[in-house]
């Protein structure tokens, strides 16, 4: 089963996906292919450079072909984007200040990335 994740509520990418997820991409024992994951709020500081959560999946997602985005809002709003708000949902914004392979959008980026490779869940933690 493919599964995409999408990190929504206040510290699931420092908790669940810390401390439960990632560890188990890392070992080979999380059960399921993980296709994707979108962060949104402050789940966006987890991929910023340097930041040991991110620099782990970064390496993690390269080697599995995980997608890794973060919300364009929320990463303009965090200093972790480049362009303004009129961008938002178009597919200009870019990511900046993160570790390797993280992309920045909006759902329809989302899809877009996500619509080679389906994931037959989304869980929104």
């Amino acid at each position: 089963m493919k599964v995409a994740y999408v990190f929504r509520n206040d510290m699931s990418a420092t908790f669940q996906l810390a401390s439960m997820i990632l560890p188990q991409l890392e070992d080979g024992t999380h059960g399921v292919e993980v296709v994707g994951m979108m962060f949104f709020d402050d789940n966006v500081y987890s991929l910023s450079a340097e930041n040991d959560i991110g620099m782990r999946l970064s390496k993690v997602a390269e080697q599995h072909n995980i997608l890794l985005m973060i919300c364009d809002q929320c990463a303009l709003r965090r200093g972790l984007a480049e362009g303004d708000f009129s961008q938002c949902g178009s597919g200009e914004v870019k990511a900046k200040n993160t570790v390797n392979g993280v992309v920045a959008g909006c759902f329809p980026q989302l899809y877009s990335a996500l619509s080679g490779n389906m994931p037959d869940q989304v869980i929104t933690l």
